[in-house]
């Protein structure tokens, strides 16, 4: 059984059963990687792949465990390199972190500045995607970190640490009604306009519709958008009232629009930062995590790491989390 055969089997199993595919991203021939594969079944005595003539059909029962395995053999190697690099050059390496548009743009650029500057040999990769979508390539292995408001608890191999709380604000054009609201923002009253916010599963959806339900309230979305540069964009065109993250609004850039305090209105979310169990952890990599949110210090991010599934939230009960 050769390291090279696990890689084959679970890269293919991730490029849905397409050899041709896993060939081209693993710059190698699909007849190399077929033989590999049946030469391992062979080794093994099982069929990991079931096939139709020379096409692979699906995992059989014996390849799910397999690949499974092969996953996290194939993490562990990877963890070793890591060690070797760390003890060889501490300030040499990769980061990747995968996030949603929101923390690109608004929270991650003052941070990812500084710890360029610290760690100008440390290659930094930021792939952007749905909740679900970054917190399945960090379980995957694909990135190092996930950082997102909703969906990181689906995947039960990532560790959660909170980072900060935050809360929306509404965003219309100058000369709207509510631009002259006399009184406090309610949610009655936002149900009577057509309102522009996140796609459900992005950036706190969940709060806000949780908190027109309990008043038994329908609000009127109109349009949904994972960027909240697109949401502000629609609002500038009068499609109607905008409902974004506090931290999404540029003094500079967004001065045509009227800020509305929301906060009171809906529950605040917590953004977290997800990491794969067992991850080898660099250094550089704990003090990208501490300058995110500093109360992410060592000693606090090791025991979380070393808590069970599920465990770790326990160790932030009570700690104040930075608002935003």
């Amino acid at each position: 059984m050769k390291l090279q055969q696990l890689r084959y089997i679970w890269e293919v199993s991730r490029h849905n059963l397409n050899v041709s595919a896993t060939a081209q991203s693993l710059f190698t021939s699909q007849p190399g990687i077929s033989k590999q594969i049946r030469l391992l079944e062979d080794e093994l005595g099982v069929e990991i792949f079931a096939r139709s003539g020379k096409h692979l059909t699906r995992v059989t029962p014996a390849g799910e465990a397999i690949i499974e395995l092969a996953g996290r053999v194939l993490r562990l190697s990877e963890n070793i390199k890591q060690v070797a690099q760390e003890h060889s050059d501490e300030h040499r390496g990769s980061l990747s972190i995968a996030t949603t548009h929101t923390q690109a743009r608004y929270a991650l650029p003052p941070v990812i500045s500084e710890f360029t500057r610290k760690y100008p040999d440390v290659a930094l990769h930021m792939q952007q995607g749905t909740p679900k979508q970054i917190a399945q390539m960090v379980s995957e292995g694909q990135a190092d970190f996930a950082i997102a408001t909703e969906s990181l608890e689906l995947f039960t191999d990532l560790i959660l640490l909170p980072c900060y709380r935050w809360n929306r604000c509404v965003l219309v054009p100058k000369g709207h009604p509510l631009e002259t609201l006399e009184g406090p923002l309610t949610l009655a009253t936002l149900a009577d306009y057509p309102l522009v916010t996140y796609v459900f599963g992005f950036t706190g959806r969940s709060q806000l519709d949780d908190a027109f339900k309990a008043q038994e309230l329908t609000p009127n979305v109109v349009l949904t958008a994972s960027d909240a540069d697109v949401i502000k964009t629609y609002v500038r065109l009068g499609m109607g009232v905008g409902i974004v993250a506090h931290m999404a609004v540029d003094p500079a850039l967004d001065g045509d629009l009227t800020v509305v305090d929301a906060s009171h209105l809906f529950a605040s979310s917590t953004t977290k930062i997800g990491i794969r169990r067992g991850t080898f952890m660099r250094g550089y990599m704990y003090d990208f995590l501490e300058r995110f949110a500093p109360h992410l210090d060592r000693n606090r991010v090791d025991a979380a790491l070393t808590a069970g599934p599920r465990h770790e939230q326990a160790l932030f009960e009570g700690l104040e989390l930075p608002e935003y």
